[in-house]
């Protein structure tokens, strides 16, 4: 296992100069040697990572899933992530731009609390972002202005300029993530299935009982992806978040209760995971504007 406390530390490890700025670097990815013998490197990194990369002939694990390069350019790696990178046989010579950002850079800035709003850095989804001509040249852009910045001389102003563009690219990076929640139709209905097939087994099987109602960490962490993530796909799809999901799901099964058993509100707040019949009464009628008794006596 690598560790890379610095950027320096990173550099050297890919046989390049030493950076030019101390905590934040652009690197030219077709410059990278790796200074090891080994075919699958495991490092762990304690800066922020973007690459805008072609031609990686790897195949990478980030968060114990495996990053898809296939279709993927655009790649976000988080502070103190394990990452696994198994080197292919190739003639070919990888490119692109790997913009590193310690941390420390973001000190007494607003991006030093708002990078964590960002989910693509905390995801352990296995897609990175594919970008079109035309949004890898805006990216490419914005990462040259970064670099151009830390090139001149510095002076009071540098690190907000800086600070801007990474920003820029940030919010140019979830727009993309959004249209690709869209348009990558197959991967996300999958994740609608298996949702659904998660759900209905929880609530038709004894776990509901034991464990209560299901929380948006359990459901995420039994896909293999993280909440924030789960939430915005859903949101996009559906227009509606992971909680609602189980909230949905929940009062169908509750429904589904008081119209064909004979079960009083209260063993059926139990069956579905409360505590108190109370707090399955106040959730029933926020969601259908009827109490439970109320909906099961309009089936008489």
């Amino acid at each position: 296992m690598h560790t890379f406390n610095t950027l320096s530390e990173f550099h050297k490890f890919c046989d390049l100069p030493k950076p030019e700025h101390p905590l934040v670097s652009l690197i030219d990815y077709s410059q990278v040697e790796y200074k090891t013998t080994e075919s699958e490197i495991h490092w762990m990194q304690n800066f922020y990572s973007i690459g805008l990369k072609r031609d990686i002939q790897a195949k990478v694990r980030y968060g114990q899933q495996e990053y898809d390069f296939d279709e993927g350019l655009l790649t976000f790696i988080g502070p103190k992530q394990v990452l696994q990178f198994e080197l292919l046989p190739s003639k070919m010579k990888a490119s692109g731009w790997l913009l590193l950002i310690h941390p420390d850079f973001l000190w007494h800035t607003p991006l030093a609390r708002t990078i964590k709003n960002y989910d693509f850095f905390g995801y352990a989804i296995n897609e990175a972002l594919f970008l079109s001509e035309k949004e890898e040249k805006t990216i490419t852009e914005i990462l040259l202005n970064v670099q151009q910045e830390y090139q001149s001389n510095i002076d009071k102003f540098s690190q907000n300029i800086i600070i801007a563009q990474i920003e820029l690219l940030l919010n140019y990076a979830e727009r993309y993530y959004q249209r690709q929640f869209i348009t990558r139709k197959i991967n996300n209905h999958e994740i609608l299935v298996r949702l659904e097939e998660l759900l209905n087994t929880y609530f038709n099987g004894e776990e509901v009982i034991n464990k209560g109602i299901p929380t948006v960490q359990y459901v995420a962490n039994t896909l293999n992806v993280s909440s924030n993530y789960l939430s915005g796909l859903l949101k996009v799809l559906t227009g509606q978040t992971t909680q609602q999901h189980i909230h949905e799901k929940l009062i169908e099964k509750a429904k589904e209760k008081l119209s064909t058993t004979k079960l009083s509100v209260s063993e059926i707040a139990f069956a579905l995971g409360f505590e108190h019949s109370q707090s399955f009464s106040k959730l029933f009628k926020s969601k259908t504007m009827q109490s439970p008794m109320a909906f099961r006596t309009s089936f008489n």
